[in-house]
């Protein structure tokens, strides 16, 4: 079912707006549990599959969304308990990344995606991504990635204290639930060049309560390190398939000030795809394209338009 008017909690974060770059009307999916799932489908050709981490939302992409949507369709779905998509409770939701991957199954199937797309990915978004494509991957035709992981964490690759206290320890959980220590922590952390106050509130706006905040820290508590973990056969699978993409288009844009996803992951998609077009950016940090949508984003439009579908 989707429809054009706002879904109540949609209605709620935009009211805390107008956001800048995001001049966007979402849809709405409602899954069979009844939850609300928020994506934007904006332009129309070839479809651009966008997909958002920890602690962001569909906001993060506005910039290419805003410089594809006259020549491609861009979809860009907010995870659930996330940005403009229906917060609910443990009781109401499995936070798991198996979750995340069905609901990006469903939403596709609604949207009537086709069989030819472009995956971009960011953060938990390779994860979701890759996990998705395990059934998918014929689907996937090129491949933009951002800052991210699509395989465990590298065994040089010391896990950083910010996340392994969210991870770990009830400390941790306070900071991110009761102070939005996460979400407002990645709007300075997260880049090399400031944002915005602007921008920083619309990052921060949909993560305005303990209630709200669910899936920042339930995304942290589920970053797989060890079999036995909840996601770990998804991201283990994922990371074994990666080499299967390395005869596709593939485009890789880097901050290399990112302390979580560093030079180590880097390497990680470099080796497994040796044929990608590489962009590193000294003075980019996590956020990449808030550092340096102005590189990035005519960059992947290039790219796109020399690989055509």
């Amino acid at each position: 079912m989707e429809n054009h008017t706002f879904s109540a909690e949609q209605a709620r974060v935009l009211a805390k707006g107008p956001f800048p770059d995001y001049p966007f009307t979402p849809k709405t999916f409602r899954h069979p549990n009844g939850l609300a799932q928020s994506y934007l489908d904006e332009g129309q050709g070839e479809a651009v599959l966008m997909l958002h981490g920890n602690p962001s939302w569909s906001y993060y992409w506005r910039k290419l969304v805003l410089g594809l949507r006259d020549g491609y369709r861009c979809i860009v779905p907010d995870h659930v308990g996330m940005g403009l998509s229906d917060k609910p409770d443990d009781k109401g939701y499995q936070y798991t990344l198996r979750s995340r991957v069905q609901d990006l199954d469903r939403v596709l199937s609604h949207a009537g995606v086709g069989d030819e797309l472009t995956l971009a990915v960011h953060d938990w978004g390779g994860m979701i991504g890759f996990g998705w494509a395990l059934k998918h991957g014929a689907r996937i035709k090129r491949l933009v990635v951002l800052n991210t992981a699509s395989f465990p964490l590298p065994a040089s690759k010391p896990m950083p204290w910010q996340l392994k206290l969210g991870r770990d320890y009830n400390l941790g959980a306070l900071a991110i639930r009761g102070f939005n220590a996460f979400a407002a922590g990645a709007t300075r952390q997260g880049v090399v060049h400031k944002m915005p106050a602007d921008v920083q509130r619309a990052y921060e706006a949909p993560y305005d309560s303990w209630k709200n905040r669910i899936s920042t820290l339930r995304f942290v508590q589920d970053i797989p390190l060890r079999a036995g973990d909840r996601a770990w056969d998804l991201v283990e699978e994922a990371g074994k398939r990666l080499p299967e993409y390395a005869n596709r288009p593939a485009f890789i844009g880097w901050g290399l000030r990112d302390f979580v996803f560093d030079h180590h992951f880097l390497k990680g998609f470099t080796d497994a795809l040796p044929k990608a077009e590489v962009h590193a950016f000294e003075d980019g940090g996590h956020y990449v394209l808030e550092d340096k949508a102005d590189t990035l984003v005519p960059a992947i439009r290039a790219f796109l338009e020399r690989n055509p579908l």
